[in-house]
């Protein structure tokens, strides 16, 4: 009965529920229900840490405890209200840039406690170096992610002084642990230097990269949590920072593979930022576009058979998930198959379309992953893309020159019939011109989602 009540078993309750909620978190299905568990399992073990810890502890540091509990709570329960879809990638690069911050500053407030303990210094040193890496990074991305960041900065041979810098970093942190220093000028000269790096290593990536960034550095983030739970012997804490470290880098293994880029190009490439300028007048596309209004659209959905809807980035940013939810309904009602195209990194993170659609609770076996629906584009009448641009784009096939050559795409251009929804013709993340829009069986429906979305449904409801 002792044990039921003691930290131990909190702990492995706590580090159950991170397992099962992230196993719930792989089916949109689930993925809510998963994440309340995880959840839970992190106020259970936060109560836990708080309530039967052992040692002694004045009252005043429950009262900061407390406080703080409740300024987090209130501060990320509102931001997480209030945020948007589109935002999304934003609200997660922030919070894992806390993640970072939280660790880096658990190196520093631990490190002079464990001085002449070289195994605990360099797990102190380690999350340190790499939870700084992870705010500034982390800060970055959302500042390109927002737009406060939107023009290309890199440094002349940036690989070359990134990785020097890297290898300073890391020879100097050495140095703290082998040396046994207890220098305040030294841990802080490493932490600051570990926060440029940061900077560095995110500020030459490209935009188009930003959902592999995110996940690589939510990877750092757990590894630098794991070192702080490795240090404190604190199990939960340790199980929580090995499940992200090794999620988040699976993740953008998995990402890398779906854009047929290895990790060092994404890195080292600055892909979407440097390809405007390969993307220049030699490879500009050539050909006409053709115009179609909602009328159109509406006729030739009305006497389809099928329809695969591809949805993009714009959907988002117009917020028509509910009324192309609702076209989806209205073209079953006339007995037309109606599937949707999932691209693996549509959207500006992984799963930004599938949860954007789960919103408006689309059948989750109409979400076609990209695998399964590119067989059965030959077979379509029209497909609709609505805000997507590189992941149709054909160029991956038949440019060599392009730098989206290789990456696996939606195979759209196959389908008997192409209607294609953008507020214009501007390139997507990548920078480059879409080849699809000059196909003879391209038709353009220009404006905002919403609201073109909204004609195309009241023009199918007087048919």
């Amino acid at each position: 009965m002792e044990y039921i009540f003691s930290l131990e078993f909190i702990y492995l309750i706590a580090s159950v529920t991170y397992i099962l909620g992230l196993k719930m978190l792989g089916h949109p299905e689930t993925a809510r229900k998963g994440n309340l568990i995880a959840a839970a399992g992190m106020t259970l073990a936060i109560i836990g840490t708080i309530f039967l810890y052992q040692g002694e502890v004045s009252s005043i540091i429950y009262i900061l405890i407390g406080i703080a509990i409740l300024i987090g709570t209130i501060i990320g329960w509102l931001v997480a209200k209030k945020v948007g879809m589109t935002k999304m990638p934003e609200l997660v690069s922030l919070f894992n840039g806390m993640g970072g911050a939280s660790a880096a500053l658990i190196g520093l407030i631990e490190f002079h406690h464990y001085i002449g303990d070289q195994l605990s210094i360099l797990t102190i040193i380690a999350g340190m170096i790499i939870g700084s890496v992870s705010f500034s990074g982390s800060m970055i991305a959302w500042a390109k992610l927002n737009g406060t960041l939107n023009k290309p900065i890199r440094l002349p041979k940036y690989n070359i002084l990134n990785n020097v810098f890297l290898l300073a970093i890391l020879g100097f942190g050495a140095f703290i642990i082998i040396s046994g220093s207890d220098s305040s000028l030294f841990l802080y000269l490493l932490f600051f230097a570990a926060l440029a790096y940061g900077i560095l290593f995110v500020l030459p990536i490209g935009g188009a990269d930003m959902p592999v960034v995110i996940s690589l550095l939510n990877s750092f983030t757990g590894l630098a949590a794991a070192f702080g739970g490795f240090l404190y012997g604190n199990m939960v804490m340790l199980t929580g920072g090995i499940l992200v470290g090794s999620a988040g880098t699976i993740l953008t293994l998995a990402m890398c593979k779906a854009m047929n880029r290895p990790l060092s190009n994404v890195i080292f490439g600055a892909f979407g930022e440097g390809s405007k300028a390969v993307a220049g007048d030699g490879n500009k596309v050539q050909g006409n576009i053709k115009e179609a209004s909602a009328s159109d659209v509406a006729i030739l959905m009305n006497y389809s058979n099928k329809v695969i809807i591809v949805p993009g980035y714009g959907l988002a940013v117009a917020q028509a998930q509910h009324i192309i939810h609702e076209l989806e309904q209205l073209l079953e009602s006339k007995g037309i198959d109606v599937k949707y195209a999932i691209h693996p990194v549509a959207g500006r993170m992984p799963g930004h379309m599938n949860v954007l659609l789960a919103e408006t609770n689309v059948d989750y076996d109409k979400l076609v992953e990209m695998e399964d629906i590119n067989p059965e584009f030959k077979s379509t009448d029209v497909v609709f893309v609505v805000g997507a641009n590189d992941v149709v784009n054909p160029a991956a096939h038949n440019d060599p020159a392009s730098p989206i050559y290789g990456m696996p795409i939606l195979d759209v251009e196959n389908a008997k019939h192409i209607i294609v929804n953008k507020r214009s013709m501007k390139p997507g993340y990548a920078g480059i011109e879409n080849e699809l829009f000059y196909n003879q069986k391209t038709s353009m429906l220009f404006g905002d989602a919403k609201q073109a979305l909204t004609k195309l449904v009241a023009e199918l409801k007087n048919m």
